[in-house]
């Protein structure tokens, strides 16, 4: 991970939500300054911190925001979409079967060929070796036990899941709202 004084382009700022946390963690909830500029405007966010560059016209002048928060709590307890990205981030992009991260693809646990269905609760993250050797066979019929009962996550448990894969750039002003539970080093 990078942390950079300026970002790669965009200008982008942090949205948190109104309690000051990240409204996602993976993808980082970020905005363009654009969307940002005009949410000021329309008095949905506060600006928490800027960057040193400033957008103007002939009667305006305005730092850019680098992090914003929401005026209005945004409850995340929905269920998440049941996506390939969202089960990879369950499965913490690792083959369910072997613990590798190479040429990922997914697995029905119980094959459709015998009545498995494309849920939560059957599918795990599998790479194409272990996929292609378990086939169209059972767990216990392969000799291949997923590590971790498929299910599905919730909201939080994909956001906490999130955070462990930071994006490659950072800007220095949204890191004290994106670390700050994370366990201090000795």
């Amino acid at each position: 991970m990078q942390v950079l004084n300026h970002p790669p382009s965009g200008w982008p700022a942090l949205v948190l939500n109104a309690d000051f946390r990240p409204l996602s963690y993976y993808p980082l909830s970020l905005w363009p300054w654009q969307e940002v500029i005009k949410a000021v405007f329309l008095d949905r966010v506060d600006v928490v911190s800027t960057y040193d560059q400033e957008v103007h016209s002939p009667s305006f002048k305005m730092r850019l925001p680098s992090v914003v928060s929401l005026k209005h709590y945004v409850a995340q307890d929905r269920p998440p979409a049941f996506t390939r990205f969202n089960l990879f981030l369950r499965d913490a992009f690792t083959c369910q079967y072997c613990g590798c991260g190479e040429d990922l693809t997914f697995d029905h646990v119980v094959p459709r060929s015998r009545g498995g269905r494309t849920t939560w609760e059957n599918i795990v993250t599998a790479c194409a070796r272990c996929n292609l050797t378990k086939g169209g066979r059972t767990p216990a019929e392969a000799a291949m036990h997923p590590h971790h009962r498929p299910r599905r996550p919730s909201a939080y448990e994909l956001q906490d899941r999130g955070r462990r894969f930071p994006p490659n750039h950072l800007h220095q002003s949204w890191l004290d709202f994106l670390y700050w539970d994370v366990e201090l080093e000795a």
